[in-house]
């Protein structure tokens, strides 16, 4: 067959398809291996009937005897190639052929050359190494290499991402197969780095860390995409629970990229979780400095000094927030927390003729702020009512009080 009529037009579509060579039949004797490969031959010839022809080589191999015949993998190569070019033409001219069969071919072809080309490789008796399809084989496959990487930008639009993640896989693991030796691709494929994200993008739609992670260290070095590869990485080892290496990789992304809406929050709420209020507020304040106007470090500030006691640099925080957004609850409830909390420890030292006025302050200035929470939250009666009712309380509101009092018996 001459390898070279196959067309190299290049579809920016995909498909998949899995490995044929995991049968396992009965005994083939020489003479049917040699009607079979004739037969093969015959339809290849023919121009037609080239799944008949594959059908017959795998059929061989099968059997565990024929899987190092080298002639079996070149006639099943050459059926495949005759059906990639009869579903190439029919793209050419424009005929209807379905697109995810033909990129299953494209890809089927590949893993067809390079199974021929291991046994091909072989040292000889002298142990010589002499394989006799390579050239032709590599230079087929560099001109159809395209239509793997497309094949599985195709799936991609399609939402398959278990499909689409096969042949990124694909595109990036012939690298570094024998057959390409001379091309270079490590060095010459520009694409390397865009496969390797799109792979590490289908690892993680499909919630599977073992591929988010595979190809992802070169999927880091799409620039462009770099962001969102830590964010696919911090999932992989989320799932995979590695705590430790979850941790140093947000903390990554949030060093390279601080603005990103991923890294900040989940930082935060580890640290705060584990009660390790100093570094949100190292964290904030740093974020601060690359965007002193951002609500999301602002209020993280605000929170980290309510967490470590440091009440009046807590209430100019959240006065500062107030101003920049009148709107946002959290604010109110620190303001009113902070002068809570005074009160409690004025109220621990059990002075109450000389603290009474102290506490008395404290209390009517936390009342508005709690108010305000409670109108910008009013499902959160779980915080607001307790504190409302502290506050009623000790400044003798009894209407307001005993509006408290029914709420929280009532709930």
């Amino acid at each position: 067959m001459n390898r070279k009529k196959v067309f190299s037009i290049i579809f920016s579509l995909t498909a998949a398809v899995q490995p044929v060579l995991s049968a396992a039949p009965p005994q083939q004797n020489m003479k049917l291996v040699r009607k079979s490969i004739d037969q093969a031959k015959t339809y290849i010839k023919s121009g037609k009937d080239y799944d008949k022809a594959e059908k017959l080589m795998t059929d061989l191999l099968k059997d565990t005897v024929n899987r190092t015949n080298v002639r079996i993998y070149d006639v099943w190569f050459q059926s495949v190639c005759g059906q990639y070019d009869a579903a190439n033409e029919k793209l050419y001219l424009k005929q209807k052929y379905d697109t995810a069969a033909f990129y299953n071919l494209t890809r089927r072809i590949q893993q067809v050359a390079f199974a021929l080309d291991s046994l091909d490789a072989r040292p000889d008796h002298k142990g010589r190494v002499r394989p006799e399809y390579r050239k032709d084989n590599a230079a087929l496959l560099h001109a159809l290499r395209l239509n793997i990487y497309y094949g599985g930008t195709w799936h991609v639009k399609r939402g398959d991402y278990r499909q689409a993640y096969l042949f990124f896989d694909d595109y990036l693991e012939a690298v570094r197969q024998p057959l390409f030796e001379g091309y270079d691709y490590q060095q010459k494929d520009s694409l390397l780095p865009t496969a390797a994200y799109w792979a590490t993008l289908c690892g993680f739609k499909q919630q599977d860390a073992g591929r988010t992670l595979k190809h992802s260290q070169l999927a880091l070095t799409d620039k462009g995409k770099r962001q969102f590869t830590l964010q696919y990485i911090c999932e992989a080892y989320l799932l995979q629970h590695n705590d430790s290496a979850y941790e140093a990789t947000l903390l990554q992304g949030f060093d390279e990229f601080v603005e990103y809406p991923y890294f900040f929050p989940r930082l935060a709420d580890r640290y705060n979780a584990q009660r390790r209020y100093a570094d949100v507020l190292e964290l904030s304040e740093r974020g601060l400095k690359v965007s002193p106007a951002n609500t999301l470090f602002l209020l993280a500030k605000s929170v980290a000094l309510l967490n470590l006691e440091r009440y009046d640099e807590c209430v100019e925080s959240s006065q500062a927030l107030v101003r920049q957004n009148d709107q946002l609850p959290e604010p109110y409830f620190n303001i009113a927390t902070c002068y809570l909390n005074e009160a409690l420890v004025v109220e621990q030292q059990n002075e109450p003729r000389k603290n009474r006025q102290r506490l008395q302050t404290l209390y009517q200035q936390a009342r508005p702020y709690m108010e305000k929470y409670r109108e910008l939250s009013p499902n959160d009666k779980g915080r607001w009512a307790p504190a409302l009712y502290r506050i009623y309380l000790n400044l003798n509101l009894g209407k307001q009080f005993d509006e408290i009092d029914r709420l929280m018996r009532n709930n």
